[in-house]
């Protein structure tokens, strides 16, 4: 493989404490499962959108548009190509930067009886990058499920990547994030990365890179007298990667494969995303 060359210059759960940066059923104590759930007005805002937004209620979508907001069980947003939408979550407790083709649905939205707001949301592919204020309330939480996990938020920045495959990645800024699945608890200090993918353990952490390089080699083949191209890479284990605007999935080497349309295509775009939210594009020709 050769590096690619920069030409745009540029259940199973996670539990996270203290102040984080983040592509599903959270444990519960005993205590917590006797809690009383109350009905209150809740509700997470859209604001600054950016390019193709669906707001989804009801189970019917339309044009997103600015103040819209997402209140009852199954309500959420999708973002298209070059698109994003920020939800502001109400009474100031952060907020979720939601990158393009991402999807984000409400699980719940609920108060405990001595006053915690307890925020559950759903993403099941894309990217998300969170920033929420520590709770005073002890009761407070926000999770975010995806297939492989869950992220239990208690004041924190952090970015999550889901690919299709269900793969989730997380990048945690300050802070720390205890991460258990199939059994396994992975402490995944500020400064640290790793992933999980669905029916496994999470991966050890190691040192945040943010490093969107990529290294590639195109396998040309051919079947049945047909010419056949493919695209053969590797990026980061943590990172999320588009070829055609197509996202790709990545094993936990961080590679990944794709058949070409060599006809339709012949510069190939690939974009690196990390979950912190940096990005780069490549332009490869063949």
């Amino acid at each position: 493989m050769k590096a690619g060359q920069n030409l745009a210059n540029a259940p199973k759960t996670i539990k996270v404490g203290g102040l984080l940066l983040l592509s599903i059923v959270g444990m519960i104590s005993i205590g917590q499962a006797r809690e009383i759930r109350v009905r209150v007005n809740r509700w997470l805002s859209l604001q600054q959108l950016n390019g193709q937004v669906r707001f989804w209620q009801r189970g019917n979508s339309r044009t997103a548009r600015s103040g819209d907001r997402l209140q009852a069980v199954g309500d959420g947003v999708t973002t298209g190509n070059n698109s994003s939408v920020v939800l502001a979550i109400d009474l100031g407790i952060g907020q979720l930067n939601v990158s393009e083709r991402t999807r984000v649905n409400v699980r719940a939205l609920e108060s405990t009886a001595n006053g915690g707001r307890v925020t559950r949301l759903v993403v099941p592919t894309g990217r998300v990058q969170l920033k929420v204020r520590p709770f005073s309330n002890p009761d407070s939480q926000l999770d975010i499920e995806t297939p492989a996990g869950v992220a239990g938020v208690r004041g924190t920045q952090f970015g999550i990547n889901v690919q299709r495959s269900g793969k989730m990645s997380i990048a945690t800024a300050q802070g720390k994030v205890a991460s258990i699945a199939q059994g396994q608890n992975v402490l995944v200090d500020s400064g640290f990365q790793n992933f999980t993918i669905p029916g496994e353990p999470p991966s050890e952490p190691v040192p945040i890179t943010n490093d969107t390089s990529l290294k590639y080699e195109f396998v040309r083949q051919i079947d049945r007298e047909v010419r056949r191209l493919r695209l053969v890479g590797q990026v980061d284990p943590v990172n999320s990667v588009l070829v055609n605007r197509v996202e790709q999935n990545t094993d936990r080497n961080g590679r990944f494969s794709v058949e070409l349309d060599a006809i339709s295509f012949p510069t190939i775009q690939v974009t690196v995303v990390t979950p912190l939210g940096r990005r780069q594009d490549y332009d490869l020709a063949f």
